[in-house]
Parts: C-alpha cells; sequence; structure tokens
C-alpha cells in the first residue's frame, strides 16, 4: 500500500533539482610545470600534503647519490614497511579501516543505497516544521512550510497551500554528506556530517539569500576524525557528539567555542553510531565491532556490551530516555536494554552510573516471510535491519531492511508498564521504489508523520492516527531536567 503525501507538508523530489556533483579530489597545481627541487623540499612539501606516510613516499623514491640521501632513502623504505605491516595487521582484526573513505562512508551510513540513491540523509527539526534534505551532489536543500502544524484536514477546496524552498548550502568541505541534525531550540543551526569533519550552516529564518556563502558556514575538524560518521545534539543543544568509524574517540563538541574534548575506550576500531537519550542522561556509541557503549552523562563514565551477531547497526532511545531498542548487523531481530536512574541527579555525593539492564532481552523477531500482497504476487519482508526510528509518543516503530527496502515495517509499541513490541502492518511504495530514509516528524499532532525517502528521490509523508495519551510523564516533550555536566570542562 502507498500513502500520498499531505499537503500540508513541502512536495520534495531530489530527482527534479539540479545540482551540480561534488567538487573533485583535483586542484590547480596540475595546470603548473613542477620546478626541479631537492628530495628534502619535496618531502617537506609532501608532509603537509599528505602527512608523515606521503613525507616517507617522497624521501623512498630520491635519487641523490650523496651518503645523507641514501641513509633517509633506507630509513624512509624501512619505516613504511613497517607502517604497512601495522596497518595490515591493525585492518585484519577491524577490516573497515582498510576502506577508503567513500566506501567507509556508504558501510556505516544509514541511507540503504547511500553511493547511487538520490537522497543520502534526510532531518525535520525537531520543534519546527522544516526539514533539511542531502542529495547524491552533496547538496543541502532546506524546505519548510508557511502554515502551522495541524491534524490532517483534506478538503476538495483545500488549494494552494505554500511551501517555501529555503537556501540551496554548498561548500567545498561538504563531500560524501553522511548525517544531519538540526540543534534544537535553534531553528538557523543545521549540522552537516561529512568526509572532512561538521559543517554548521547558520541560515537565519528571514535570509532571502538562495544560496549562502562560506561564511555561513563552520567547519569542525580534527585529525584522524574522518570521515564522520554520525552526529547527535545533546536534547538542550548545548552539546554536539560526533563519531568516525576510523577513529576510536568519540568528539563532544562546545559548538559556541568550537571546542571539542576527546571520549576514548579502547576496543571496537572506531565508533560508528551515536544516539544521544531524549532525557540526555545518556548516550550510545556503537563501534563497528561487536561491541557498544553507553555514557552516562553526568560524570562521563561508560559501561559496555558485546555480543557474537555483528556491530549494532541501529538504534533508537524511548521517549523517557529508560529503554533502548537496537538491531545488530547478523541478527534478523530487535533487542531491548533498560535503563534505571540512581537518585534525582541534585547532590553530587550519589552513586551515579549507567545503571543498564546485564543483558539484552530479544522483543521482535525480524526473520524474512513472504505475506501476500495481491491474488496473484506475494512480498518478501523482514531481514537484517538497516534503519529503524521511534517516534515521540512511544507509539510507532518503523524498521527498515537491507535485504527487502521495498518496503517499512510498523510495529504498535508500549513502554509503560513494560515493553510492548506487536506488529501494526506494512509501508510499501510504487512498483520500483526502494526505501532510503525514515524519519519522524516530531510536531504531527493526532498521530505520528513518517517521512520515507525513496530510491528515486521522492519523499513522501505517512501520517500514523491513532488516540495518544499524555496523561504519562514519559511522554512529555519538555526539555530535560536532569543537569549534566559537559566533558570540556574537565579540560582545565
Amino acid at each position: 500500500m502507498f500513502c500520498e503525501q499531505l499537503t500540508l507538508y513541502p512536495r520534495i523530489s531530489v530527482a527534479r533539482e539540479v545540482g551540480r556533483p561534488s567538487l573533485s579530489n583535483e586542484s590547480a597545481k596540475n595546470a603548473f610545470l613542477r620546478q626541479h627541487e631537492s628530495a628534502w623540499k619535496q618531502a617537506v612539501l609532501s608532509w603537509y600534503e599528505r602527512g608523515f606516510m606521503g613525507f616517507l613516499e617522497e624521501l623512498a623514491k630520491g635519487k641523490e647519490s650523496s651518503p645523507v640521501s641514501s641513509l633517509a632513502r633506507m630509513v624512509a623504505k624501512s619505516l613504511m614497511v613497517a607502517l604497512r605491516w601495522t596497518h595490515s595487521l591493525h585492518g585484519s582484526i577491524f577490516p573497515h579501516l582498510l576502506l577508503s573513505m567513500e566506501a567507509m562512508s556508504q558501510e556505516f551510513s544509514a541511507a540503504n543505497d547511500w553511493l547511487t540513491g538520490e537522497v543520502r540523509t534526510f532531518a525535520w527539526h525537531p520543534q519546527t516544521c522544516k526539514c533539511a534534505v542531502a542529495s547524491r551532489t552533496d547538496v543541502v536543500r532546506i524546505y519548510a512550510t508557511s502554515v502551522a502544524v495541524v491534524p490532517m484536514l483534506k478538503h476538495k477546496s483545500q488549494k494552494n497551500i505554500t511551501a517555501m524552498a529555503w537556501p540551496m548550502l554548498k561548500h567545498k568541505s561538504q563531500k560524501n554528506i553522511t548525517a544531519m541534525a538540526w540543534r534544537p531550540y535553534c531553528s538557523s543551526t543545521l549540522a552537516v556530517a561529512c568526509q572532512d569533519g561538521i559543517l554548521l550552516w547558520q541560515v537565519e529564518p528571514t535570509s532571502l539569500i538562495a544560496r549562502p556563502s562560506s561564511a555561513y558556514a563552520t567547519l569542525l575538524s580534527r585529525h584522524g576524525h574522518q570521515p564522520v560518521t554520525s552526529i547527535s545534539w545533546h536534547p538542550d543543544g548545548s552539546l554536539l557528539a560526533s563519531a568516525s568509524a576510523a577513529d576510536t574517540s568519540m568528539l563532544i563538541w562546545n559548538v559556541s567555542t568550537e571546542e571539542c574534548e576527546p571520549l576514548q575506550r579502547l576496543g571496537g576500531g572506531g565508533v560508528a553510531l551515536l544516539r544521544w537519550s531524549p532525557s540526555g542522561s545518556h548516550l550510545l556509541a556503537a563501534t563497528p565491532a561487536s561491541l557498544f557503549r553507553v555514557w552516562e552523562t553526568k560524570s562521563w563514565t561508560c559501561e559496555s556490551w558485546s555480543t557474537f551477531m555483528g556491530r549494532c547497526s541501529a538504534a533508537c532511545w524511548s521517549p523517557d530516555g529508560c529503554c533502548l531498542l537496537c538491531a545488530h548487523a547478523d541478527k534478523a531481530a530487535i533487542y531491548s536494554l533498560t535503563f534505571g536512574q540512581k537518585g534525582n541527579g541534585n547532590t553530587e555525593d550519589e552513586n551515579i552510573g549507567v545503571c543498564g539492564s546485564a543483558q539484552a532481552i530479544p522483543v521482535a523477531d525480524l526473520t524474512e516471510v513472504e505475506v501476500p500482497y495481491d491474488v496473484s504476487s506475494t512480498l518478501k519482508v523482514g531481514g537484517f535491519v538497516q534503519d529503524m526510528v521511534w517516534d515521540k509518543n512511544g507509539e510507532r516503530l518503523a524498521v527498515s531492511f537491507k535485504d527487502n527496502p521495498q518496503c517499512i515495517a510498523v510495529f504498535r509499541t508500549r513502554t509503560k508498564p513494560v515493553l510492548e513490541v506487536n506488529p501494526c502492518g506494512f509501508v510499501r511504495g510504487p512498483p520500483g521504489e526502494h526505501v532510503q530514509f525514515l524519519s519522524f516528524f516530531d510536531g504531527f499532532e493526532g498521530g505520528s508523520l513518517l517521512s520515507v525517502c525513496w530510491s528515486s528521490g521522492m519523499i513522501s509523508h505517512i501520517p500514523l492516527h491513532y488516540y495518544v495519551d499524555r496523561s504519562e510523564d514519559a511522554r512529555t516533550t519538555s526539555p530535560p531536567r536532569q543537569p549534566f555536566s559537559s566533558p570540556l570542562s574537565r579540560s582545565s
């Protein structure tokens, strides 16, 4: 079944948008003749351009016959052999480290077909009716509606509801976009994770500039922290967490000062996935290996879980932050972890910790099955999870699949008094379409609004109507009240 887009929300089709490919890696130096320089000077230039390995490569291919040059050439070749052997050994333990930056971005992206799909990532603003779409050409377009968010009421006279197309964001460092996230409680700040780092765009809502210049963007980067494969804002917008599958350090950024504090633990070969809990008290950091950690953000301590089911490929928190759902790359199932609170966080002598359950509990079996689609055909659903999202009410869970991307499984969920996950139905797009990306819009009343990015570049908004009980504290959407400390304060 396929549900048409709501006319209240912007109609988006990335395939119809005109955009040039990403900037080439070639530079203007190719247009000039290279002057004859000494081997040492060429090696120093290579150091600036390609790092220590480039320095060694330049020394190793030198042709000067002086004793010093011969000794330097021999030492450089020996160091290159040792470094390559070490890199090969490390790569045999963590194969993802042998991937190119583009291949690594594809491997750990939440998009089903990141390399060739028209949409690479999509992000709703948590407080306003505004979304950002990143295309395969590394162009970010922002869309917003000029009307308030209300329950969907369709009428034959309901025509010409306008939607504003906001600026087109392009930057020379904006290559191989993997994730985007709006800063909570700030309508103008968008974080874009890409190959070179994180671009923070500042675009005011009243701006009429069709294509803001690079002066509106700030690049947050750190050596060895590329490509950035995941980002997540603290729920109050004060801190931004970033992760790279090639870096074992998770970075906590203070975007106001552009400073970061690395949080590092041995094991895992990097950090591929980040998810901050809605309460702000916990932060999931999943590695490319079969190990993931949950950090407690008051004392910044962590607990780790390891499995034999592959890496944690998808995860989402319950609205109250007490339950974490996760799926693994080599197991067709969804597991849950529960987290408690020690004290109320008002005194310094309380025993603060992660407080997570010892073992993950399976809550949904996603083994591949065939279901009747029409009179003469069936539809394959299930398998390994590509991505999953949980709505702000804790009532609906949407799951997309790696090997069967033609449809989405929707589950009815409850978190109180105990967690319940029950099948609700399926969402299928037009013939030939595959699910690329999923996202829930938090501002929809009377249920949930699921936005689906399809392989052709079309984005549809699917309403899931149900009664929402607002009596439970777990379903409030106010900013987190529990105090937290920034790891940046530990630098002093």
